[in-house]
């Protein structure tokens, strides 16, 4: 364990060790091991630079209770993003890029985890574990599933049907429409989703452009394509239109193109792309 190690760092990764702690806070180590105000910020601080510790943030350290092989050591995921949320007494929930690789609609591998939570905005680093932290008010966190990883950490994701309604709701934080319109029809065909799932979900969580758009893909589904209309009963459209406010202005279907092409005046949109076909 010694080798590469300062004494003090030594002393440091016995403590970790001996205790099997593995957060470490201003003033435990003056405490626990008798060291300075200085001489404590002066090993932690060290020790994060070579890759020892990993900062969570000022005055706030997660330690490898083992020192791998090479002495360079990084928290989990899952740790990172734990410690950092309990230590602001925040909930969260992973969503976007995260949650549409989770679901299997899409199959690119996120370098980083995208957070909703009530607590902090911006990106974040912690160890290697890179962060984007999405602040949203308390309402808008829920429709959640447990993940419990090897560790034994719960992980808190967006459902699939919250996943659904997001890339729709936050598409150009996630560039994800127009995407999203094939994974809906793709959930609905295939049941992994109910249309009564995604339309309450819809309503409590979605916007009223939100509501706008998936009231349209699921309303020309059931019209055009026999196949989907017992799926996406005409009485759950009709929730998600009398949802909608009065309104003159129109929004296009799909807000990454140009906005020209019919408009379908029910729902307030220009319709600018092709409806998704269950053939």
């Amino acid at each position: 364990m010694t080798g590469g190690l300062s004494s003090l760092e030594s002393r440091v990764m016995a403590l970790v060790q001996n205790r099997q702690i593995q957060q470490i806070r201003s003033g435990d180590l003056v405490d626990l091991l008798g060291l300075t105000a200085e001489q404590e910020r002066k090993v932690l601080s060290g020790m994060a630079r070579r890759g020892l510790a990993a900062r969570v943030r000022r005055g706030l350290y997660l330690l490898p209770t083992v020192l791998p092989l090479g002495g360079c050591w990084s928290p989990s995921e899952a740790l990172a993003l734990t410690t950092l949320m309990k230590d602001r007494d925040g909930r969260f929930q992973i969503c976007g890029p995260n949650a549409f690789n989770r679901y299997g609609w899409d199959d690119q591998v996120p370098n980083r985890l995208y957070v909703y939570n009530n607590r902090i905005s911006g990106d974040r680093t912690v160890g290697a574990v890179e962060l984007t932290l999405i602040r949203v008010t308390n309402c808008r966190l829920g429709a959640t599933q447990t993940v419990r990883t090897s560790e034994g950490i719960d992980l808190y994701y967006s459902s699939r049907a919250r996943s659904l309604v997001d890339a729709v709701y936050d598409w150009s934080r996630f560039n994800s429409l127009p995407r999203a319109f094939d994974w809906i029809r793709s959930e609905l065909t295939d049941g992994g989703v109910s249309t009564a799932d995604l339309v309450e979900t819809a309503l409590e969580f979605g916007n009223q452009g939100t509501i706008r758009r998936i009231g349209f893909l699921l309303a020309e589904l059931a019209d055009q394509q026999q196949n989907m209309r017992q799926v996406i009963p005409t009485r759950l459209i009709l929730r998600l239109e009398r949802a909608l406010r009065p309104t003159s202005s129109t929004i296009p279907w799909i807000p990454t193109m140009e906005k020209r092409g019919q408009i379908a005046r029910q729902w307030g949109l220009v319709v600018n792309g092709t409806i998704p076909s269950t053939a």
